[in-house]
């Protein structure tokens, strides 16, 4: 598949890893960061060889500067722990400064700011509250299910994974249930490129965003003058360290917790479909024992490894894998390659659903940073695949599956599949 295709007849990008050799290659040129082999599902050569002959790779010429790759294991987890050398400051994305958007948000902060506004919105997937969300989960999930068609092509996609988990954002965030969508629209916003199907231009996103921000300040409002909520807008609005935030900062916030609580589960609804038609034995052996279902789910999260990368800045001068970091370095771990590191993933790229030590993955990150919503994402896909297996023989994938444009967002856009009855 040329780039050609997948961008819809535009002229190739000079920066374009698509179609290229990643065992031939000059070493040096290797850039993980261009959208294009993620989005053509090409990425795999290209990390195995980073582990194998470099594993702390420095690419000195990308559309979003220098930057180091950082692909094993070891080394991800060293990174990932170690917030005093390794900083979330000013960004988790590659570009440092998007001119156009750029906006503070508690994953791009370092203690002891991070730690003070995390904990404001922590409670909403603390256990007990996860435990109340429990029924709702199931009674969804059970009403979107049995409203898809038998025998007859539709898209995954948009019937299921963005409708499971906008519903689920609207509760979170106590969010008017009949606007839900603006939620998918402003994550996925968010985190687009200009110019690959979800906006046109710099100033689409910035409308939207000022949507976004004017719809949750009108939200920020209504509850700051209330008793204090179980919902997201409400526990910032009255937390110590976010009621008084600038509106650049709230929004930042609210995108996280949008863009956290969307892609994370969206694309690993999708993903665990994928993987069990690409491995019909692993399918078949949960048919069998459908008691396979939560062991899978951590596979899947695994194999999808849903956001590709995190970015860091070192704070000093350091070695990592024997290389030599500058302080005001990038350096960016590659998740999507940990979770493929041979050393450590007996087998990393067969899909085994009931793979012993399976919650060793990287998808959540680690140290302060891990993912706030983990156990919520688990639950939503374990409640989804067991009222999968007890409905259905099969879900099949029945056309090409389009993928997201982005070296970031590993996700999908378009999945066709027909459903086969039990």
């Amino acid at each position: 598949m040329t780039e050609n295709i997948i961008q819809g007849k535009k002229k190739p990008s000079k920066w374009s890893m698509v179609g290229k050799d990643a065992s031939s290659m000059p070493l040096k040129d290797i850039d993980l960061s261009h959208p294009g082999i993620w989005q053509a599902n090409e990425y795999l050569p290209f990390l195995a060889r980073l582990r194998k002959e470099d594993p702390v790779h420095y690419c000195e010429n990308s559309a979003v500067g220098s930057y180091w790759s950082v692909t094993k294991y070891k080394d991800i987890m060293e990174v990932d722990t170690s917030p005093q050398i390794y900083s979330s400051e000013p960004t988790i994305g590659m570009v440092d400064t998007f001119e156009e958007f750029s906006f503070p948000a508690f994953i791009s902060m370092d203690p002891p700011k991070h730690d003070e506004q995390r904990k404001v919105v922590q409670g909403v997937v603390a256990p007990a509250n996860l435990k109340n969300l429990e029924g709702l989960i199931r009674q969804r999930v059970c009403n979107i299910l049995d409203s898809l068609p038998l025998e007859e092509e539709f898209d995954w996609v948009n019937r299921v994974s963005i409708e499971l988990t906008t519903q689920m954002l609207a509760t979170l965030f106590d969010f008017p249930f009949e606007d839900r969508y603006k939620l998918t629209r402003w994550s996925d916003v968010a985190t687009a490129i200009p110019g690959h199907g979800v906006i046109n231009s710099i100033e689409e996103r910035w409308e939207s965003m000022e949507e976004c921000l004017a719809y949750f300040t009108r939200l920020w409002n209504e509850r700051i003058n209330k008793e204090p909520g179980n919902d997201l807008v409400s526990m910032l609005a009255h937390g110590e360290s976010t009621r008084n935030m600038p509106p650049t900062e709230f929004l930042g916030n609210i995108i996280l917790l949008i863009v956290g609580g969307n892609d994370t589960t969206r694309n690993s609804i999708s993903g665990g479909v994928l993987a069990l038609n690409e491995f019909p034995d692993e399918y078949e052996k949960l048919r069998q024992d459908p008691s396979l279902v939560k062991n899978m789910i951590s596979e899947i999260i695994r194999w999808q490894t849903p956001l590709a990368h995190m970015r860091r800045t070192a704070k000093t001068d350091a070695v990592l894998g024997g290389k030599q970091i500058k302080a005001g370095d990038k350096v960016v771990m590659w998740y999507a390659s940990g979770n493929r590191d041979e050393e450590v993933i007996d087998r990393p790229d067969v899909f085994w659903i009931d793979r012993p030590n399976v919650r060793q993955h990287l998808s959540f990150g680690f140290g302060l940073h891990r993912c706030m919503g983990n156990r919520l994402a688990e639950m939503q896909l374990s409640i989804l695949w067991e009222e999968i297996m007890q409905r259905f023989h099969k879900v099949e994938i029945v056309g090409d599956v389009e993928r997201v444009y982005s070296s970031f967002v590993k996700g999908y856009t378009r999945m066709p599949v027909v459903l086969h009855p039990k």
